[in-house]
């Protein structure tokens, strides 16, 4: 009987403390701050990629690759002439197209096709670090219809080799930008911002800079313009006290 007493006393007491603590926690509840930062950074490309190519045409195949081979010389002479390494030019192998003409009867018959010759091309890739050499060149590069070659110029596509250690910058930003915005939040509602618990990453951000340029949800990747603006956005989630 006397056990059964202080068995019973016991789990009043615990009782009492588990009760107590429940209180105070549903007077003290803990909530939430979500927020979402944005890290920025305008960089400069140092890397320039830029195509072109060239053709001749010919009734006889070998003429045709004949030509073609004089018009590669006078190329690399005078890309090198330009200022341009030997060796950072890169021909990619000839491709041959068998032309014909489309022959249709006065009524618009088709009457089959006749064969007309050949034509052959050949590009080219420059991949330079000397980002305003190339890209002056580029916009010179039709001298060369002076000699006769058709050679055909691409846009130059401009990148960036630094750009991992740009990433990392951008989400240290984005983070802090991120806690300025959550603590601001958490002092406006007389109440003290905690430990975090969650963050997430948004997508990284390409853009050419004073473009109007969309973002993508996917991830824009901008190679038409020098100067660009790399963003990235970080979801925080803070406890609050």
């Amino acid at each position: 009987m006397k056990t059964n007493a202080i068995i019973f006393a016991l789990a009043i007491v615990v009782s009492s403390i588990i009760f107590g603590y429940a209180v105070i926690n549903r007077n003290n509840p803990q909530g939430t701050i979500n927020v979402t930062g944005l890290g920025e950074q305008n960089f400069t490309s140092d890397l320039i990629v830029w195509e072109g190519n060239f053709t001749r045409e010919s009734s006889n195949i070998q003429s045709a690759y004949a030509n073609l081979e004089k018009d590669r010389l006078s190329v690399t002479e005078y890309l090198v002439s330009k200022g341009i390494p030997e060796e950072q030019l890169v021909f990619n192998a000839v491709t041959t197209n068998p032309q014909y003409q489309q022959n249709y009867s006065k009524d618009g018959r088709f009457m089959g096709q006749t064969f007309t010759g050949y034509q052959l091309n050949q590009s080219l890739v420059i991949e330079s670090n000397e980002v305003e050499k190339v890209e002056k060149i580029s916009r010179e590069i039709t001298e060369l219809l002076n000699q006769g070659i058709a050679f055909y110029s691409q846009q130059p596509r401009y990148y960036y080799t630094e750009l991992e250690s740009l990433k990392l910058e951008m989400i240290a930003k984005a983070t802090e930008d991120a806690r300025i915005r959550a603590e601001r939040i958490a002092q406006n509602s007389n109440a003290s911002l905690g430990n975090l618990i969650s963050a997430n990453m948004g997508v990284f951000q390409i853009t050419g800079q004073n473009s109007g340029e969309d973002y993508s949800w996917g991830g824009a990747f901008n190679t038409s313009a020098k100067n660009k603006t790399a963003s990235i956005t970080m979801k925080l989630v803070f406890e609050v006290n």
